[in-house]
């Protein structure tokens, strides 16, 4: 695994350079195995419906932890074969989580996607990764998330669908209505309720009138 982690690395700098230039590297729309176990963690309930739905469109299994603690101990109970991690997480931060999971002979095989919204936790993962296999900056779509797998799976890292498996199946677990009110993009702090309006000033030279009953 040592030889497949390394080759995940050269790749993520490849591709890390590639950005630079302003080149968007061309990887075929190739998925890992139907069914295979994703976990999301992230502690904005809309980001884990949001890349819930994507994955579960594609055919994955999705588990979910909106905490540091809760996704270290899901990541050793069920061994999923993917991992999206939130760097900025309430507690523990998605840095420790992964140095977590990276110092555990249980889940140091697990590749990671960390993700972000914030420029601040996406300039210091490019200057210290501890190990993660590659990067999400938020807001992104179900062409990016798959892109992601499909570098993966391109790398070894993760197991090639087979071709006789269907290439998605609707979500189980969300109704249609539910599925609809899903939005279809991971957008940066998605549960902030927005700011509330200014109150209108009156108009200089302009007095409130009282009727007098």
């Amino acid at each position: 695994m040592d030889g497949l982690a390394r080759m995940a690395g050269i790749g993520f700098i490849k591709r890390l350079l590639g950005g630079m230039d302003g080149e968007q590297p061309s990887v075929p729309h190739v998925q890992t195995a139907l069914g295979a176990r994703m976990l999301v963690v992230d502690d904005s309930p809309t980001i884990c419906a949001v890349l819930g739905k994507m994955l579960g469109h594609e055919g994955y299994t999705v588990s979910r932890a909106t905490d540091g603690e809760n996704a270290i101990r899901l990541a050793r109970d069920e061994q999923p074969a993917l991992i999206f991690l939130d760097i900025v997480l309430p507690g523990m931060n998605g840095f420790a989580v992964l140095r977590a999971l990276r110092h555990d002979p249980q889940t140091q095989h697990i590749p990671i996607v960390m993700i972000s919204g914030n420029q601040q936790a996406t300039e210091q993962f490019y200057v210290q990764r501890f190990g993660a296999d590659d990067f999400m900056k938020k807001p992104f779509g179900r062409d990016e998330v798959c892109k992601r797998i499909g570098q993966l799976v391109q790398s070894g890292r993760l197991l090639a669908r087979k071709p006789s498996e269907p290439v998605s199946l609707p979500l189980p677990e969300f109704s249609e209505e539910a599925l609809a009110a899903i939005p279809d993009i991971a957008m940066p702090y998605a549960d902030e309720a927005p700011a509330p309006a200014p109150s209108p000033r009156p108009r200089p030279g302009l007095q409130m009138v009282h009727s007098v009953y």
